[in-house]
């Protein structure tokens, strides 16, 4: 096995992307790298093929469907050996993330044809001469680019859920795991042999790029805000639908209601789970003032039992982007510079390809800790005088993804104005894993929604049709009506809608 000099970091090489482990630097694996035709000629293998698939009908797709989940369940412990090998994540939290990809590929699967199927609806009595339907067809050929923090779950929410909708799928893998995402591309072609349903491209922004411009119908894109803006931008010139979800700066409250044991164990895993590095992670705490300096000193006391190191069963791995580290390393600088405490960590805890759990305190909010996401194993901890304060600042960044909320009383109204996508009361993160409903941010966090019945239509066009069925007792849409025709209507429709 080849051992490369900067570990983490893609090399291309003889027209190969190197893949390599960020914390020993062994070479987890190699693929060709695409070119722009490359991948154009993916699309155009992609739109026969969805055409065949399509042509199976929602029995042979759910069929086919069930058969991939049921591979991804039986080699469960195969791919999160390789998602360890690859992108460092301990393989508890691989399999924990396997889990949740499994399980919303098998609703996705499962519910497509009730939530996409053709229906009837209710005409309104001015066109009662007509029926009223209503179908969801595939938009045809789905381009997804995925991230490495969560290789197998966060790209198998949009593959998952455009193939259940009927679509073909070419999806360009980041290029720091592109091994993981390969794998169960192969994985879905032992299930699928005759078409290339699911195709894979592999590169670095340049093919991401190069997709957004091949003739996709719709694009679905996770990563930060930044390429966020470049993937709209490149979409926009062939007016592509765009479905985003980028960074994250989720924050929790803790009312003074709050099970503070719990407030802690909470506050640790989504701030710390995968290193820190969670879209949906919380990176921010507001808790109010009784109960602020306990929850402090329970928060510190969780975190730091937790081991850092490169064996699959350390609690946090490697930073899976070696660049991520400067920011990291950044963050926390500038914290202590504006007069903020590190009761946990520290600069000392930057230790690369490892960042030890690290807890500030009196940040000030103006401050790159706060405002920035951070995506290392950091929390800032800010004491508040009341829920209402705590909520201000919650709202007060641009980003809107998810957030939690700990405490009794006024958990649910202050879940309801956090300004995000999602919200969890009394644990955090746990929308992710719920496949009924649709995950998606607001503001900088992008739009367009995965999971849930919502997350099927994404992949999907609504196509509406009217049918007669009968004369026209009140001729409206035609030049053929007569006076007093008109007269009638209009004295129908103050008569139906003229009253409050």
């Amino acid at each position: 096995m080849t051992t490369f000099r900067v570990p983490g970091v893609p090399v291309i090489a003889d027209g190969e992307l190197i893949s390599t482990n960020p914390a020993t630097g062994d070479e987890a694996g190699r693929l060709p790298v695409a070119t722009a035709d490359d991948v154009a000629r993916a699309v155009e293998r992609a739109r026969t093929a969805g055409n065949w698939w399509i042509g199976l009908g929602d029995a042979g797709r759910r069929e086919r469907l069930l058969r991939f989940r049921a591979v991804l369940a039986n080699r469960i412990t195969e791919l999160a050996e390789l998602v360890n090998a690859e992108g460092g994540k301990p393989v508890a939290e691989a399999i924990v993330e396997i889990v949740s990809a499994i399980e919303h590929l098998d609703w996705a699967t499962r519910n497509a044809r009730r939530v996409l199927g053709a229906r009837q609806l209710r005409s309104r009595l001015i066109l009662a001469e007509f029926a009223a339907h209503l179908e969801y067809q595939p938009y045809g050929v789905v381009g997804v680019i995925g991230p490495w923090n969560y290789p197998v779950l966060t790209p198998l929410g949009s593959i998952g859920y455009a193939l259940a909708a009927g679509n073909a799928v070419v999806f360009k893998p980041s290029e720091y795991t592109p091994v993981a995402g390969q794998w169960y591309v192969d994985a879905f072609a032992e299930v699928v042999p005759e078409q290339p349903v699911l195709q894979a491209v592999h590169g670095l922004g340049d093919v991401g790029a190069a997709l957004c411009r091949s003739g996709v119908d719709k694009v679905a894109f996770t990563g930060s805000t930044a390429t966020a803006r470049k993937v709209m931008a490149a979409c926009a010139e062939t007016l592509t639908p765009v479905l985003l979800e980028s960074g994250g700066k989720d924050a929790m409250i803790v009312d003074a209601d709050a099970d503070l044991d719990a407030a802690a164990e909470a506050a640790v895993w989504g701030g710390m789970t995968n290193a820190g590095q969670t879209c949906i992670g919380i990176e921010r705490i507001y808790a109010v003032a009784p109960v602020y300096d306990a929850f402090v000193a329970k928060v510190v006391e969780r975190a730091g039992r937790l081991t850092v190191g490169a064996a699959g069963d350390a609690d946090l791995g490697p930073i899976t982007m070696p660049a991520q580290i400067d920011i990291i390393r950044r963050h926390i600088d500038d914290a202590l510079a504006r007069g903020g405490r590190a009761v946990l960590g520290g600069p000392d805890a930057v230790q690369p390809p490892y960042v030890r759990p690290t807890i500030l305190v009196d940040v000030p909010e103006d401050s790159a800790a706060v405002r920035e996401e951070t995506f290392g194993p950091t929390l800032t901890i800010k004491k508040v005088r009341d829920a209402q304060e705590a909520l201000t600042l919650a709202n007060a960044l641009p980003y809107g993804l998810g957030g939690s909320v700990f405490g009794q009383r006024q958990a649910i109204p202050i879940a309801r104005r956090l300004r995000s996508g999602m919200a969890a009361i009394n644990s955090v993160i746990t929308f992710v894993g719920m496949s009924t409903l649709p995950f998606g941010g607001v503001g900088d966090s992008g739009f367009g929604r995965i999971h849930g019945d919502d997350g099927l239509r994404e992949f999907a066009r609504a196509k509406a049709i009217t049918r007669r069925r009968g004369p026209s007792m009140l001729p409206a849409m035609t030049f053929d009506r007569t006076p007093a025709q008109v007269a009638r209507i209009v004295k129908l429709v103050k008569t139906l809608y003229g009253r409050n």
